[in-house]
């Protein structure tokens, strides 16, 4: 009697399956999730009297850099090298005359990530501050945790 395993099957699915817990969601990988945050963002400012922010390919990146090494545990969850990271702006973005930093972790949505920040009076106030330019950073940890930072700038 020939013997059949199912091994080669049973691998498949299961590694389908965990491949769908533990990824990025598809709108934050294609950079549309960055978009809805700084729809809301803007919104927010607009219903405030206040002009929306654009986004700054300078920032996007030193966000992004920072998200990414919250997500990799290379630094704790927070404002680490704050310093450094609006210094190097500063020096290639000019005149720059004011920076300030959100961050966050867990939310698993646009507008969930914009109600932590517009629940805390601290980011709300940079949200609601007098800046020009933003650039917004998601990365995602080993287990799928988002992590997210939104630099704002004062350009003009």
């Amino acid at each position: 009697m020939k013997r059949t395993t199912h091994l080669p099957f049973f691998l498949l699915i299961l590694l389908t399956c965990s491949a769908l817990f533990y990824t990025l969601p598809a709108y934050a990988q294609d950079n549309s999730m960055k978009k809805e945050i700084l729809r809301y963002i803007n919104q927010h400012r607009t219903d405030m009297g206040l002009h929306p922010l654009t986004t700054n390919s300078i920032i996007e990146d030193e966000a992004l850099t920072h998200s990414n090494n919250m997500a990799k545990g290379r630094i704790p969850f927070g404002h680490d090298g704050f310093d450094d990271r609006m210094g190097r702006i500063m020096k290639q973005i000019k005149p720059s005359h004011a920076a300030a930093e959100n961050v966050a972790e867990g939310a698993r949505t646009a507008r969930e990530v914009v109600d932590i920040w517009l629940h805390s009076p601290g980011h709300r106030k940079n949200i609601e501050g007098n800046y020009t330019l933003t650039g917004i950073g998601i990365a995602t940890d080993r287990n799928g945790k988002l992590f997210f930072t939104q630099i704002f700038i004062l350009n003009k």
